[in-house]
C-alpha cells in the first residue's frame, strides 16, 4: 500500500561525481555531487549557485568531471562539508562545513594535467570527462525564497579518458558495463551497483547510433598541454 509522504530530499540514487576546477589564485578545487545526468557527450549539472565549484565553473567556463568507482568511497568521504569558499556560506556553515584550501590533499588523490581544460584530472578516477560550460539555467525562478540558490549548468564533453580495466577487451571505445562499478548516492548514503538483473532489449541497439556530432567537435579541440 502506498501513503503520501513529504521527503525533504528526492535523492532516489545517482552516480557521483567529483567536478575539478580551478579557483582565481590557480590552486585546484574538487567538489564531491551527484545531482547529474549524460544525454550524448552533454552533462547537465544540479548545483548551488553558492559553491566554489560554481563560481570557477561561471568563471572559467572549464571543468573536469571524475568518476570515482565504489573502492574511492573513502576519498570521496574525506571531501565531506568541506568547501574551498572562504568564507563559508551560511547554509554550509549550518551544515557543518569548513573551508578547506588543499582538497586533493585531504582526499588523498592525485591531480593529473588534462588535454584541453586547465582543470586537473583525478588520476585515480576510472574516468575523466573534460568539459566546457555551454549554458546555465535558473531552477526555480517562479519561487521567491529559491530564486537564483539552485542552478542546472549544461557542459559539453570534449575529452573522455578511460581505464582499460573498465573497457571491453577488443572495444577500447565502449566501457564494459560488467567491469564499471560506479559509485552511487542515494538519499546521502553510499551504494554500489549489484550484478545484472536482466537481458535488456535496449541494449540490441548498437551504440554507435547515439554518437553526436559534439564527438568530432571534440576532436578539434585545442590541447593545452
Amino acid at each position: 500500500m502506498h501513503h503520501c509522504s513529504e521527503p525533504p530530499i528526492l535523492y532516489f540514487g545517482t552516480p557521483v561525481v567529483l567536478i575539478s576546477t580551478l579557483n582565481e589564485d590557480g590552486s585546484a578545487n574538487l567538489a564531491p555531487i551527484s545531482s547529474v545526468f549524460w544525454l550524448g557527450w552533454r552533462a547537465v549539472l544540479g548545483i548551488s549557485a553558492a559553491s566554489q565549484t560554481t563560481k570557477n565553473l561561471l568563471r572559467t567556463g572549464q571543468c573536469v568531471l571524475n568518476l570515482p568507482s565504489v573502492d574511492l568511497v573513502g576519498a570521496v568521504n574525506r571531501l565531506a562539508r568541506t568547501t574551498g569558499a572562504s568564507p563559508v556560506p551560511p547554509w554550509k556553515q549550518q551544515a557543518g562545513y569548513r573551508t578547506e584550501p588543499d582538497k586533493f590533499g585531504v582526499a588523498g588523490l592525485t591531480p593529473l594535467p588534462a588535454e584541453t581544460v586547465a582543470a586537473p584530472r583525478v588520476r585515480e578516477c576510472p574516468v575523466h570527462l573534460e568539459a566546457v560550460l555551454e549554458d546555465t539555467h535558473s531552477l526555480a525562478a517562479h519561487d521567491e525564497g529559491l530564486r537564483g540558490r539552485l542552478l542546472s549548468l549544461e557542459v559539453r564533453v570534449q575529452r573522455v579518458h578511460l581505464t582499460d580495466a573498465i573497457c571491453h577487451a577488443d572495444q577500447p571505445n565502449r566501457v564494459d558495463p560488467d567491469k564499471w562499478r560506479p559509485l552511487i548516492m542515494s538519499f546521502q548514503h553510499f551504494y554500489g551497483l549489484g550484478e545484472r538483473v536482466h537481458e535488456s532489449t535496449l541494449a540490441q541497439i548498437p551504440e554507435a547510433l547515439y554518437r553526436s556530432s559534439d564527438v568530432d567537435r571534440a576532436r578539434q579541440a585545442p590541447i593545452t598541454l
